[in-house]
């Protein structure tokens, strides 16, 4: 994970007291797994949500299927609530969300590479936001996707 210390996330994490909870679609759980590579970290990682189909989005995260209709599975509405739902479908204290293409493939207006994310900090207003990583091949999108999210992590607890 170029530039990013896994161990000094949990740290922090640790410092501040704070759970944390993943909703993953198209990293499949790399989030979790880069995680809980850390011995210990089972005092930080509360959990991990995979919910690579709209249906699991539903079901695991309370993501209304309103809002996939309206803006599908790769949408900030959709990461917004993914992060939302993870905070209250757990006892985390911060929850990063991800949802996008990873390839190959895409569309005109969801090109490959497209990834949104969501962060969810209980108290706090959710911040979203989508990277276009551009069309790297499927598994440098989701490394990046993966990296991407622990940064977010990293500067929520900054």
């Amino acid at each position: 994970m170029a530039g990013l210390d896994v161990a000094d996330l949990l740290a922090k994490a640790r410092y501040w007291g704070l759970r944390i909870a993943t909703a993953e679609s198209c990293t499949g759980g790399m989030v979790a797994a880069a995680l809980t590579d850390i011995a210990g970290s089972s005092d930080v990682f509360e959990r991990g949500f995979v919910t690579y189909s709209n249906a699991a989005k539903v079901d695991l995260l309370g993501v209304s299927p309103e809002t996939l209709a309206a803006h599908g599975a790769v949408s900030e509405a959709v990461a917004r609530e993914m992060a939302e739902g993870a905070l209250s479908r757990s006892v985390a204290d911060l929850a990063v969300s991800i949802t996008g293409i990873a390839g190959p493939g895409g569309s005109e207006f969801k090109p490959e590479g497209l990834v949104c994310f969501g962060l969810a900090y209980r108290g706090r207003e959710t911040r979203v936001e989508t990277v276009e990583f551009g069309a790297l091949g499927r598994a440098k999108v989701r490394a990046a996707a993966r990296d991407h999210a622990l940064g977010l992590l990293m500067r929520a607890l900054d």
